[in-house]
């Protein structure tokens, strides 16, 4: 009679991951070629969409010269593999709320040829937010079909070939977008139970609290076209959206004489809340077919880099019924607090603090799930709005000057001295610890594997 043989949870999930994998080969051997060829037979106008110069993003494809994708800084921190470093700007806006901006690449040039699907599913545990994110391996061995599909996707959005990924845009798509979207799928579903059937259901706000220039908006981006190709439909929001126009703000400056922290766009006070609680307000109500509205954008080029409101003929539409909308921001979360613990950082902050109180109602109730990206060092945030600045010169666009770059970031600096620690201590103003992620991230942008 023959030995039984028992099986550790790890091993049974080792053995009924390489059944699927043979499945999978069996049904389709050249998974990643074949994605491959239908990155290159994408149309122009769907590359037009996601790249300000169609014509080099096409061309693009075919020589894979300069890859559409955020920059990279390898990290000696955490493990072996880095995340990436993004520079993006907000310029303009696609039909649907995708804000497009410069992606650019400092990538090796010699690629690393991906392996097998085995190979990449152990990449995907060695993930930092696996666990943060509710994933196990059992989890993911059971949808490895669903993780290649997005790999796939991200590939084409940000114009790579798949088949020949670095290990920094592995990490970037399969250690970070991938993972947050699929907790952002489970908060979604967590949020739809809540409703019977018949009901209109509104959508869901996911809050991004994440300093300047640390990646925030790539990732919005990425997250908003993984629900478009899934079929859900989202929106896209920035607190820079409800800055005050530019003659707003030099009414504010007028009325705040010598308060270097108000002179310029950015503090708590340089927001038109109002508009912000009409706009999320309306969103909220995004719940039937037909249903439409435009969403409000923000020029930081305008003024030498001291920005306007749009135009709102400018202004992208979005049409209902909304599933989710992803609204981010450098301050978003920020707790009041005592007046002599903000007047020990920068006298200048205590009306700043008293602003502050007016937020929680404007911007933070509507949220209901948040992400958090965590910093070490905010005098980072300098280096990072640089590199945006010197992307929307390169654009020919209008922007601030080293020296601006440099005094603008310090008018934040005391704001991100008071209130990040609360903030990291103590979770986004009214969150619950259930609905929130922080994600920590170095000088590099690159993950921390541990806190």
């Amino acid at each position: 009679m023959a030995a039984s043989t028992t099986l550790t949870p790890c091993q049974a999930t080792s053995l009924h991951f390489n059944i699927r994998i043979s499945h999978h080969y069996t049904q389709n051997q050249n998974v990643y070629i074949n994605h491959t060829k239908s990155i290159h037979k994408a149309k122009p106008s769907l590359l037009s969409y996601y790249h300000p110069n169609p014509s080099l993003a096409f061309s693009s494809l075919s020589t894979q010269s300069t890859s559409i994708i955020p920059s990279t800084h390898f990290s000696t921190s955490g493990s072996g593999s880095s995340w990436l470093q993004t520079t993006v700007n907000h310029v303009a806006s696609s039909p649907s709320g995708l804000r497009e901006g410069p992606i650019y690449s400092v990538f090796p040039s010699k690629p690393a040829e991906v392996s097998s699907v085995q190979d990449l599913y152990e990449f995907i545990c060695s993930g930092p937010l696996l666990d943060k994110v509710g994933q196990t391996a059992e989890k993911v061995a059971e949808s490895i079909d669903k993780w290649l599909f997005y790999g796939s996707k991200l590939c084409r959005l940000f114009q790579l070939n798949e088949l020949y990924l670095t290990i920094p845009e592995k990490a970037r798509f399969y250690h970070y977008y991938i993972p947050v979207f699929l907790w952002c799928e489970d908060q979604i579903s967590e949020h739809r139970s809540k409703f019977k059937d018949g009901e209109e259901i509104p959508p869901l706000v996911i809050g991004f609290s994440a300093p300047q220039g640390c990646g925030k908006t790539t990732l919005v981006f990425a997250l908003d076209y993984l629900f478009r190709i899934t079929g859900r439909k989202s929106a896209t929001l920035s607190i820079d959206d409800f800055y005050l126009t530019a003659e707003g703000q030099a009414k504010l400056r007028e009325e705040n004489p010598g308060n270097a922290l108000l002179e310029l766009r950015g503090n708590a006070g340089s927001h038109d809340l109002p508009f912000s609680v009409e706009t999320l307000t309306a969103l909220s109500k995004l719940t039937k077919e037909g249903m439409k509205m435009k969403l409000p954008r923000y020029d930081k080029s305008a003024y030498k880099g001291k920005g306007d409101r749009a135009d709102p003929s400018t202004w992208p539409e979005v049409e209902g019924p909304l599933t989710v909308i992803l609204y981010e921001g450098w301050m978003l979360g920020f707790k009041p607090l005592p007046t002599e613990v903000v007047k020990a950082v920068d006298p200048q902050l205590e009306i700043v603090n008293k602003n502050l109180e007016a937020y929680y109602d404007a911007w933070d109730k509507f949220i209901k799930a948040w992400i958090v990206i965590k910093i070490q060092d905010p005098s980072c945030v300098y280096r990072w709005r640089l590199q945006a600045e010197i992307a929307m010169r390169e654009l020919g666009k209008p922007g601030m000057s080293d020296e601006e770059v440099r005094d603008f970031v310090s008018r934040y600096l005391p704001a991100y001295e008071a209130y990040l620690p609360t903030l990291y201590s103590e979770g986004p103003n009214g969150s619950d610890p259930k609905h929130l992620v922080v994600i920590e991230i170095d000088e590099g942008r690159n993950p921390i594997l541990f806190e």
